[in-house]
């Protein structure tokens, strides 16, 4: 082998034995998924999530890499309960705000669980981003990483979908905002905007968009994939790449950036 596939072999390997990684959101889906990655790379892992159920992704995760795991069920919409899983965790140094919801909210639907859903949304999405990241920062020092998930609908927008749209652009300037303050300490913020990711969360809005349009499932899948620059449906663990990457000594020029992984669907 060449000095420099040597070298360039050392540079790609990550690391992140004694690395403290707190993940929201990591019960199913990109959480569990972007969990997996840094459990078998060794990290210090911190899992919350709102269910139960992450007790035993905990647990299950523990057998899958041999990474002891501790577990959280917290509600980030709550900041009182934010705070005391803090209280419990000692130094940060990789933050994953991927805890979020995602549901239609049709302006034109009178029902009142619609104005119920949109306020639930922002709670989430918005506010306990907040909340979290708050209580992260005073154990976070310089060479930090937080990074927030947000998605492709951050950028763009698609209709009846307008709290969780709303949600992930306000997640995009939030990052933006705080990667300005936190710069100067040495704390890299970034976002990372997937694409159509085969999650429950995004088979559930194609159910929903195939009732609203009466296009079946799979044909309304094809269009959106078709659109796409490479064709298929990415899985959590296409995109959880990415975040071990914007964790990572790699991307220490790295802060600011809304990177979108998406196969080429949106660009910009």
């Amino acid at each position: 082998m060449a000095k420099e596939d040597e070298e360039t072999t050392k540079v790609s390997e990550y690391d992140f034995r004694n690395i403290s990684v707190v993940i929201t959101g990591a019960s199913r889906g990109i959480g569990f998924g972007v969990a997996h990655a840094f459990a078998s790379y060794g990290a210090d892992l911190h899992l919350i999530a709102s269910g139960e159920t992450i007790h035993e992704v905990g647990k299950s995760l523990t057998k899958l890499t041999g990474v002891p795991i501790k577990t959280y069920q917290c509600d980030i919409s709550d900041k009182t309960r934010v705070d005391a899983v803090f209280s419990q965790i000692g130094a940060v140094d990789v933050l994953v705000n991927n805890a979020g919801l995602e549901r239609p909210t049709p302006m034109a639907d009178t029902d009142p669980k619609v104005a119920e859903t949109y306020a639930r949304i922002i709670n989430i999405n918005v506010l306990g981003t907040f909340y979290v990241t708050h209580a992260a920062i005073p154990k976070m020092s310089s060479g930090g990483s937080i990074i927030i998930t947000s998605s492709i609908w951050g950028k763009t927008a698609v209709a009846e979908f307008s709290a969780y749209c709303a949600s992930k652009h306000a997640n995009i300037g939030f990052m933006r905002s705080i990667s300005k303050e936190l710069g100067p300490a040495g704390i890299r913020v970034n976002a990372v905007c997937p694409g159509w990711v085969e999650t429950d969360a995004a088979m559930k809005s194609l159910a929903w968009m195939s009732e609203k349009t009466a296009i079946a499932e799979p044909e309304l899948l094809n269009e959106i994939v078709s659109a796409q620059s490479l064709s298929g449906l990415m899985q959590p663990a296409d995109v959880s790449q990415l975040y071990l990457y914007l964790a990572s000594a790699l991307s220490s020029n790295i802060t600011g950036q809304a990177i979108n992984i998406d196969r080429g669907e949106v660009l910009g």
